[in-house]
């Protein structure tokens, strides 16, 4: 059992942003007119040297061949690399946290954190001495000349309508692991049609995804990380949830609570104050009455996994939490 949650101001205010996310490789190296001799020399200079792509604003940008201390301003980043392999030398804190996401808090013991989501400490930057940036979807360019004034080799990765494979993608060509990213891809695509596959009873039910805030129940568009997941996965949406989107709506009031209906209930929180509001309603009628609630079929997540952008481990989270809750009942 857990608790769920999404950054809306994250993805309204990242509106301006334009272009698409996948870090483009723009090339480097000498002529292939060259031949196969001149293919190997430039392999192994670029080994040492240093690559273009482009960010997620289309921006060109020269990075290391090979990063050696990569430095991540958010969650997503973080997991995307992580699950490439790496070990970054600098991470801020979770969405809401003052700590790392639990998660990943194990995979990261002893890394510096150099500020929280999106609000690096320039000190603690510098003293990360990072040679790539990755700056998820920051869009404070004051920030962002602050942090290419430490390397140059900082990268917006995310725009708004990019999921999380998309991000992957992008960052895993920026690491010169693009490879390792389809493979990560791959393999979760494959763990998805399977999971779902397995559901006996529940194969294709309609699951509801809902954060609950201080002033109400909000839940989830279509594209949004976990919707996203649970599709894959051949589940449905609740009607009243059938939307595209990778957002999720305004507060309801209790006389809508119904849209929160479903056949499976996934609910989540990040803050105390959402925590407490959620614990008020549970007392209450208008709650009991839900379908999802009389069946038993309630299940409380992490919402900083749920709610987030998403990378491939909070992909791995949320396709574990959805068999375990379908399956166990």
């Amino acid at each position: 059992m857990k608790s769920l949650t999404l950054t809306g101001s994250r993805t309204l205010r990242s509106l301006a942003v334009a272009g698409t996310a996948a870090l483009l490789l723009a090339g480097c190296g000498g002529s292939d007119s060259e031949g196969d001799k001149a293919k190997s020399t430039d392999k192994a200079a670029a080994s040492d040297g240093t690559r273009t792509v482009k960010d997620a604003t289309g921006k060109s940008v020269e990075v290391p061949a090979n990063p050696k201390r990569i430095v991540t301003l958010t969650q997503e980043d973080l997991d995307a690399v992580l699950a490439l392999g790496i070990k970054p030398a600098g991470i801020t804190n979770g969405q809401g946290m003052n700590k790392p996401p639990a998660y990943l808090e194990e995979k990261v013991d002893g890394v510096p954190v150099v500020g929280n989501l999106l609000q690096p400490v320039m000190d603690k930057v510098i003293a990360a001495k990072p040679d790539l940036i990755l700056a998820g979807d920051m869009q404070d360019e004051q920030v962002l000349k602050q942090l290419r004034e430490i390397t140059p080799a900082t990268l917006v990765t995310m725009a708004p309508t990019d999921d999380w494979k998309l991000s992957l993608r992008g960052i895993g060509n920026a690491v010169n692991k693009l490879d390792a990213a389809n493979k990560v891809i791959a393999d979760y695509d494959g763990a998805a049609k399977k999971a779902g596959g397995e559901l006996g009873k529940a194969k294709g039910s309609e699951v509801s995804i809902v954060r609950w805030n201080p002033d109400g129940p909000s839940w989830m568009e279509n594209k949004q990380f976990a919707s996203g997941i649970a599709l894959d996965m051949g589940l449905k949406r609740p009607k009243a949830q059938d939307k595209d989107g990778n957002a999720h709506t305004p507060a309801l009031s209790l006389e809508k609570i119904e849209e929160i209906d479903g056949d499976w209930l996934f609910l989540s929180t990040l803050t105390p104050d959402g925590e407490k509001a959620l614990k008020d309603v549970q007392g209450k009628p208008a709650y009991k009455e839900l379908d999802a609630v009389k069946n038993d079929h309630v299940t409380t997540v992490d919402g900083s996994v749920w709610s987030t952008r998403g990378g491939p481990l909070a992909a791995q989270e949320v396709l574990d939490d959805i068999t375990a809750a379908l399956t166990a009942k």
